[in-house]
This record gives C-alpha cells, sequence and structure tokens, in this order.
C-alpha cells in the first residue's frame, strides 16, 4: 500500500485528520476551511477581474472597432478556456502521483501561482491581441492547476458530513473574488496594474495556504508509468459504469453554460445597449457585483448548511439552478441599469447554492477515492468547458439576435437561461444522492 503520511514541514502539527487513500478523516485541521477559502479566492479574483471586466477593456483598446472587439474577446476567452479545461484534471492527476517531499498538492498549489503571475505580466504589456491570447493560456493553465489542487485537498482533508460547510465557506470566495476585482478596477486605469495586482494578491494567498496546510507526503512512487493513454484517460470517465459522476458533470455543464456568458460580455452590453462610458460600465459592474455577492454571501453558507441538516444536494441544486434562470430572463429584458442590477442580485442567489452544494454532491459521486483530484478535475471539465464555448459562440448568437425584434444580448441571454434550466432539471437523474 502506498504510504502517505503529513508533510514533513507540518510534522510537528500532528496528524489529525491525514489517512490513506479513500479513507475518510475524523475532523478537519483547524483554519482548514478559512486557507482554502483564502486560496480560492485569490485564484477568483485573478481570473475572474479579467472575465469581469478588464479583459474586455483591454481587448476594446487594442482593437480597430467594437465589432471587432467582440470577436477577439470571443476568441481569448474561448481558446484560454480551453486550456483550463486541459489544465485542471491533468493536474490533478499528476497531483495524485506528486512525490515531491513538500507534499502531493502544495507545489502545483504555490508553483501554478507563480507562473501565473508570469502570464499576468506579458497580458498587461501586451499590444496585440496575439500575444493577450498567449497570456491568458499561460494564466489559465497555472491558474487551473492551482485549483486542481487545492480543491483537491477537501477530500484529503474533510470528512464527508462537513463537506457542506466547508464547501458553503470556498463557495463565497467566487463573489469576493467578483468584488474585489470590480473594486480594483474602479481604482485602478492602467491595464498593467488591472491584471498584475490581482495576481499578487493571489500568489501572496496560495503562498499562505501552501505554509499552513498540513499536505500529505507520498513517499513512494506510483508502480504504474504515466503514458499516453494515462494522459488522455486524465480527461475522460465511464459514463455507464459510473452514472451518477456522468448526470453530475452534465448538470454541472448545462448551468455553467448559461452563467458562463453573463460576466463577459457585460461591459459590451453596458456601453452598447444602455450607452454608458467606460468609467460608467465599471462603477455600474461593481454596484451589480455588490448586488450579487450579497446574495451569495447569504446562499452560499446557508445552501451548503442546509444540504448537511436536511442530508440533501439534490433538491437545493436544482432549486438554485431555477432562480439563477430567473434572474438571466430578467437580465435579458432589462429596460435599464436598476433593473439589470436587480437581475445579477437574483443570479448571485442562485449561483450561490449552486456553487456550495454542487461540490459536496460532487465528491459524494467520486468513481475512484484513489484518484480524487484526477476525477475533480474531469468534472471541473464541465465548468471550464462553457467558458470555452459559451464565449466562441456568442459573437454568432449576438449577431443573429441583432436582426431579430428582441436584439442581440437578450437573444444570447435567453439561450442561456434555456441551457441552464435544462441542468436544473437534469439533476434528478442523479441517484445516488438524496
Amino acid at each position: 500500500m502506498t504510504d502517505i503520511t503529513p508533510a514533513a514541514t507540518s510534522a510537528a502539527a500532528g496528524t489529525t485528520g491525514f489517512k490513506a487513500p479513500g479513507t475518510t478523516p475524523q475532523k478537519a485541521p483547524r483554519g482548514y476551511a478559512l486557507g482554502l477559502a483564502g486560496a480560492n479566492f485569490g485564484v477568483f479574483l485573478a481570473l475572474l477581474t479579467p472575465v469581469m471586466v478588464s479583459m474586455a477593456f483591454k481587448i476594446q483598446h487594442i482593437s480597430a472597432t467594437p465589432a471587432e472587439a467582440t470577436g477577439n474577446l470571443g476568441l481569448v476567452l474561448g481558446v484560454g478556456a480551453l486550456f483550463a479545461l486541459i489544465a485542471n484534471p491533468l493536474a490533478g492527476r499528476l497531483s495524485d502521483r506528486t512525490t515531491s517531499r513538500w507534499g502531493m498538492r502544495r507545489p502545483w498549489i504555490l508553483g501554478g501561482a507563480i507562473v501565473g503571475l508570469g502570464g499576468f505580466v506579458l497580458i498587461g504589456v501586451a499590444t496585440s491581441v496575439w500575444i493577450v491570447l498567449l497570456g491568458w493560456c499561460v494564466t489559465q493553465t497555472a491558474m487551473n492547476a492551482v485549483l486542481a489542487a487545492a480543491n483537491a485537498t477537501l477530500p484529503d482533508q474533510v470528512p464527508a458530513a462537513e463537506r457542506g460547510k466547508v464547501s458553503g465557506i470556498v463557495g463565497i470566495t467566487t463573489p469576493l473574488g467578483i468584488l474585489a476585482g470590480s473594486f480594483l478596477i474602479n481604482f485602478i486605469s492602467a491595464d498593467f496594474l488591472r491584471f498584475v495586482v490581482p495576481a499578487v494578491i493571489a500568489v501572496a494567498l496560495a503562498a499562505l495556504f501552501s505554509l499552513m496546510l498540513r499536505d500529505r507526503v507520498r513517499t513512494e512512487k506510483p508502480t504504474d508509468r504515466f503514458t499516453v493513454k494515462m494522459f488522455f484517460g486524465s480527461f475522460v470517465f465511464n459514463p455507464v459504469k459510473h452514472p451518477d459522476f456522468g448526470w453530475t458533470w452534465l448538470t454541472k455543464f448545462l448551468v455553467m453554460f448559461g452563467y458562463a456568458g453573463i460576466a463577459t460580455f457585460l461591459p459590451f452590453y453596458l456601453t452598447e445597449k444602455f450607452h454608458l462610458s467606460e468609467q460608467e460600465a465599471i462603477t455600474t459592474i461593481l454596484i451589480a457585483n455588490v448586488a450579487s455577492m450579497a446574495a451569495m454571501m447569504v446562499s452560499s453558507p446557508l445552501g451548503g448548511w442546509l444540504s448537511d441538516r436536511f442530508g440533501k444536494r439534490r433538491p437545493f441544486v436544482a432549486l438554485a439552478g431555477v432562480i439563477m434562470v430567473v434572474g438571466l430572463v430578467l437580465l435579458a429584458f432589462a429596460p435599464d441599469v436598476t433593473t439589470l442590477i436587480v437581475a445579477q442580485a437574483i443570479i448571485g442567489l442562485g449561483a450561490g447554492s449552486f456553487f456550495a452544494v454542487d461540490l459536496a454532491l460532487a465528491t459524494q459521486v467520486l468513481p475512484n477515492p484513489d484518484d480524487t483530484a484526477k476525477d475533480l478535475g474531469v468534472l471541473n471539465i464541465a465548468n471550464a468547458l462553457p467558458q470555452s464555448i459559451a464565449p466562441a459562440i456568442a459573437p454568432a448568437i449576438i449577431t443573429l439576435g441583432a436582426l431579430t425584434p428582441l436584439g442581440g444580448y437578450t437573444v444570447y441571454y435567453l439561450f442561456g437561461a434555456l441551457i441552464a434550466l435544462l441542468g436544473a432539471v437534469l439533476v434528478y437523474r442523479i441517484k445516488g444522492v438524496k
């Protein structure tokens, strides 16, 4: 049997919560939940600030026309998300096999954050779309490696009965990251600093989590070689053999597809439909994110706690999806900025509960307890793939929608609402979890 022990640098702290692969820890280490939340916050701050605000305006600054900017934004975010899709499960599987004396997850958490910082520096100084694209691919690869390794510590460190509570705390980091990023950009005008400042914060928080994490150390190398077949196996699973995992993957994909395109084109939505200036759009996004975060701050921990309390996951995931659909429809038909802000709050209310409970549900349907990080990485494809597909097809949908009486962005958000609704319904195909 493979020997896995706490990292040598943390040995003095004790071994509470550390078990061999496939076993359940009795109690999470003190401070672990806040440390994991901090690392996730840093990654989301660095990655979502460009998605929400700064990337759209960076692309706009180096594009000749608004139509060209829309296409370039879809290209950059779409291709970058494909790199995220590959990096997350691959880094997860490699972290499961890592034999570093610093632990299985720690090298990926800290190393990924540092490489990601380099990518953000490249974006900040870029003067062409292709350099921005290169930098974004680097940052997506590196930061998703951080997420894969950091979130793989959840089943490493926390018993199943407590994961809803912990994932609820972690779920708050998404709106906090969005809000903090919007706040920073509201006071930073230089493109370089808009990308680098959030990335520096991410590195600092990843380093802090790495230092406090009582990581497992794998003292024996895996008996099987990492082959080309295993590489491609990092991105697939057998939905026939593991149907619950398959339906969980599909549910997440559909709901995230409806959610992924909201932030990406919101700056253009505000400037084109409501005729706001760049600074007015940034301020409006900040206000909308405050409303969304306030709602998520309530629904994320509450949803996680209630799902633990009642021992049910599916109803909370389904309800969260439906609430997001309501917000998307309202956003599509928003007659003014105030209505748009209300719509964002409703979407946040649903998203907070969804992100929290969905993660807890996912950890209960993993196919192989010895490949936790790999399987969570495969599941994260359902999170990353919509972020590639949605921006890639958005320009076409918006262009075609502009030919209808509804308008381009209205059609786009209604399309997302329909896809998300399908995901909310299909969660009841999962049978192994209530």
